[in-house]
């Protein structure tokens, strides 16, 4: 059974950087596709970064160049590091896990995953 724990949220200024972590147990997380997602209760849940099984990572629009994802096969875990953090970064963070191969497009929308963390809250103040 799949388990991710995220860890690493909490309150930054505006231009700050907090790097999040995905613990996953019951899977490598180099034989599986990963994204990071976020949710501001206004509105759906949406896409940041994913990473796939040979290692090749995308960023969403709104956070390219300042989001980078990565993981870390020998500790299975799996990172968010943010820089350059707007007010509009501010929601809830989840890491979510599937083990098939879909298209970066797939990869991108929350219903193709079955394996979710009960995420971790990134507040940015102005």
């Amino acid at each position: 059974q799949v388990q991710l724990v995220e860890s690493g949220g909490g309150s930054v200024q505006s231009g700050g950087s907090l790097r999040l972590s995905c613990a996953a147990s019951g899977y490598p997380v180099s034989l599986c596709s990963m994204g990071w997602f976020r949710q501001d209760p206004r509105k759906e849940r949406e896409g940041v970064a994913v990473i796939v099984r040979d290692g090749g990572t995308r960023t969403a629009d709104s956070v390219k160049g300042r989001f980078t994802i990565s993981r870390d096969n020998a500790k299975n875990t799996l990172d968010l590091q943010m820089n350059s953090l707007k007010p509009e970064d501010t929601a809830m963070y989840y890491c979510a896990l599937i083990r098939s191969r879909l298209s970066w497009w797939s990869l991108f929308s929350p219903t193709a995953y079955p394996d979710w963390g009960q995420g971790t809250q990134v507040t940015v103040s102005a």
